[in-house]
């Protein structure tokens, strides 16, 4: 008896999976597929004709030859003489001693303020939550950012800062008042 409902039970679960494998709503996703496939049209854009090629003779003896002597020496007196020039704008700032603003980015410097103090124009900058004062000269930033102007709406500096072939150039930068987060150049 007990194996006549476990017969029972193992066809009556074949059944049901078996009646799960039916027709279902497969058929109109087919059709729906179908239909979507035969309206879309791919868009393909032609590709331009090839420039012509046109060869040109060589003639060797017009020209210097790029591996002679003297234009190598020519290419290493540019490239020392650029080395010396690059030393010169940033040797003055390695030389001289930091000032405490120059510890703090200048993204995080906001100038809030200016004075005339005895003639002498004076810009009030927040960094860290404390207010300095700086003149004309004083340093901010860690880029060698030298202040060359102050007025009543910003201040203009001068940094050293090394371009994408690592050598050092200055730029100007401004710091306008009460946006400090917001720095131009």
């Amino acid at each position: 008896m007990m194996r006549f409902r476990c017969r029972q039970l193992i066809v009556l679960a074949g059944v049901l999976i078996l009646s799960g494998c039916g027709g279902s709503d497969e058929d109109e996703l087919r059709q729906w597929m179908a239909e979507l496939r035969a309206t879309t049209k791919p868009r393909v854009t032609p590709l331009k004709e090839p420039k012509q090629f046109l060869p040109q003779d060589y003639f060797g003896d017009k020209g210097m030859d790029p591996f002679s002597p003297m234009k190598l020496t020519q290419a290493l007196r540019r490239e020392s003489s650029e080395t010396v020039a690059n030393a010169s704008l940033i040797a003055p700032e390695m030389a001289r001693r930091k000032e405490p603003l120059e510890a703090y980015p200048l993204d995080t410097v906001k100038m809030v303020g200016s004075l005339n103090k005895t003639g002498v124009p004076t810009a009030l900058v927040s960094v860290d939550k404390l207010l300095y004062q700086v003149r004309t000269g004083n340093y901010l930033g860690q880029n060698y950012g030298k202040i060359v102007s102050i007025s009543e709406t910003n201040m203009r500096l001068r940094e050293i800062v090394q371009d994408s072939t690592g050598d050092w150039v200055e730029r100007m930068t401004t710091l306008d008042l009460q946006e400090g987060n917001e720095v131009r150049k």
